[in-house]
């Protein structure tokens, strides 16, 4: 695991790199002791993440997982999903805050999943950065290691790349992979979806990991605010609810699952809800959404009113406050709020699906 930073000295095995090779890495750009501290490190919270199927310990070239061991599976199909966290990271550079970035990286790849209706089995991560400093990395794995065990996902391998040509002190970059799991029976694809409809969403915690370039734009370059600026309607300052981590729908979603088969799912990110409702089938449908259903954070308001942008272009881009939508039967409805609710998930009854194409807000 973490194969840049990575000697066979580490699981015990092979030599140790020379003195004066270790030196000439060092001089490189590289420094292996530093790789070695990192290791230490990170390895307790690995271990937390630690579920039935994980065979693989930290140093080997690959992370292995025992499907037989889950044992409840007739016809097991996989799911995967990989992204990022995008600009989002640059507040972190700015406000040195680490610890919440991985939690991020960890909820959009487990969030994509879930919406197949799949329970997430493990994550890998990729952090490249201009130099390992122990600190860093340790906050951002423990972030990762903190989301992937609240998502019931083994975090079983990664890569750690330092690359001081490439970021500058400080920066980074860090991507990640999930493979869910369900039964082909149970695989949530659109394809149930009908006129009717109920579309329940679930709430956000903010504006999530899409959008930040925009954001950015408005705030850092268009006008002369800081991370530290403070607004009226906002609590905290701006740099701390922006970086607000994106929420994991994992729990609530699949504590609905086991009593409740929507007829599809979606996850609200990148295309707002212009592009990610329709996701939801491969049919087509009209989605009725209604604009006033749900609360939305005042974060959206102040980066609408700042940034002079149109409500279509809001939605168009961000969450508004609806990170995850179910379209359920109505007589599921009320059962699975119930089910939400005992989990710590607020939701909202924002629209319908009609006969039609495209989005129509009322």
């Amino acid at each position: 695991m973490r194969s840049d930073l990575e000697t066979n000295n580490l699981a015990g095995k092979g030599k140790a790199l020379s003195a004066s090779a270790a030196e000439s890495y060092k001089a490189a750009g590289v420094d292996l002791e530093r790789g070695y501290e990192v290791q230490r490190r990170i390895k307790d919270d690995l271990a937390k993440t630690d579920r039935p199927g994980v065979m693989a310990s930290l140093g080997r070239f690959g992370g292995l997982f025992d499907l037989s061991q889950l044992g409840r599976y007739e016809e097991p199909v996989l799911v995967s999903g990989t992204d990022g966290v995008g600009t989002k990271l640059f507040l972190a550079f700015q406000m040195d805050k680490h610890d919440t970035i991985g939690q991020d990286v960890v909820a959009m790849c487990v969030n994509d999943v879930l919406v197949q209706g799949a329970e997430p089995l493990f994550f890998l991560d990729y952090l490249a950065l201009a130099k390992a400093e122990p600190d860093l990395v340790q906050a951002i794995v423990h972030g990762v290691a903190k989301a992937c065990k609240e998502s019931g996902a083994a975090l079983i391998g990664g890569e750690t790349a330092e690359m001081n040509d490439l970021y500058a002190d400080g920066h980074y970059d860090i991507a990640g992979f999930a493979v869910g799991i369900v039964e082909k029976s149970k695989l949530i694809t659109g394809d149930e979806l009908k006129s009717g409809d109920v579309l329940l969403g679930l709430s956000s915690s903010g504006v999530h990991s899409n959008g930040f370039s925009l954001v950015r734009k408005i705030f850092f370059k268009d006008h002369d605010y800081t991370c530290n600026s403070r607004f009226p309607s906002l609590e905290g300052t701006l740099g701390e609810v922006l970086l607000t981590p994106t929420r994991l729908y994992v729990k609530p979603v699949l504590a609905v699952l086991e009593k409740i088969r929507p007829h599809a799912m979606c996850h609200i990110t990148g295309g707002g809800f212009y592009e990610n409702l329709p996701r939801m089938s491969e049919k087509n449908f009209s989605y009725e959404i209604k604009r006033d259903a749900w609360y939305k954070p005042e974060i959206f308001s102040l980066i609408q009113e700042v940034g002079k942008l149109s409500t279509d272009e809001m939605y168009n881009v961000f969450n508004m406050g609806i990170g995850f939508v179910l379209a359920l039967a109505e007589e599921d409805v009320e059962e699975t709020r119930r089910i939400l609710h005992e989990e710590g998930q607020d939701s909202f009854i924002i629209g319908q699906v009609k006969d039609g194409d495209g989005l129509v807000f009322v």
